[in-house]
């Protein structure tokens, strides 16, 4: 006998606020992305209007996912072609679209990484991961090396302390030496 799982119930509040109402707890979109990570399905209900805001608030933790360090799942043409697509002909046509292709990536990366486990053993995709980011290290490390520029402090050297009597306190000092070291060279260039 089939049931279907009914999805949670997530209500937002004035405050921008997200309850979860099987844990009664309140949530943030991260937690909600990881939802969708792990196949859990959920509807977002406006607390207030009782309006169903689910296609808003999946849209804002793609936004905020899109604005996060690293690389954006989304280039700025396919951003550019979506808008184009808004009152066209094709709008109609391009939501069918978009879920049949996005269906097909995730079944063939389902088999991807099935065929890389069969081969490679199941931590596999880890390991590559894992080569990834030693290599990007290594590159990272070559560029700052080979860059005339400084690039912040990310692997500089550390500043040594100044040595007593050269601090930015003893500018005084500095100047009384530097008045010295001139009186001295114009006696011996008047030699």
């Amino acid at each position: 006998m089939a049931t279907d799982k009914q999805p949670t119930v997530i209500k937002k509040y004035a405050n921008r606020r997200l309850y979860h109402t099987g844990t009664s707890t309140y949530v943030t979109l991260e937690d909600l992305a990881g939802m969708v990570r792990k196949g859990e399905d959920f509807v977002v209900y406006d607390a207030k209007s009782g309006e169903e805001i689910t296609r808003s608030v999946l849209a804002q933790i793609i936004f905020e996912q899109e604005n996060k360090e690293g690389p954006n799942l989304l280039p700025v043409t396919v951003l550019r072609q979506l808008i184009r697509f808004y009152g066209d002909s094709m709008q109609a046509l391009v939501p069918s679209y978009l879920e049949f292709s996005m269906n097909n990536l995730s079944q063939e990366q389902q088999k991807l990484r099935e065929q890389m486990a069969q081969a490679f053993g199941p931590s596999a995709f880890q390991a590559m991961e894992e080569q990834v980011r030693k290599n990007m290290g290594f590159f990272s490390e070559a560029m700052r090396m080979f860059s005339p520029f400084p690039q912040g402090t990310a692997g500089a050297p550390e500043a040594k302390p100044a040595p007593k009597g050269e601090g930015p306190d003893d500018l005084d000092t500095l100047k009384r030496q530097m008045a010295d070291m001139q009186a001295k060279l114009d006696k011996l260039a008047t030699k």
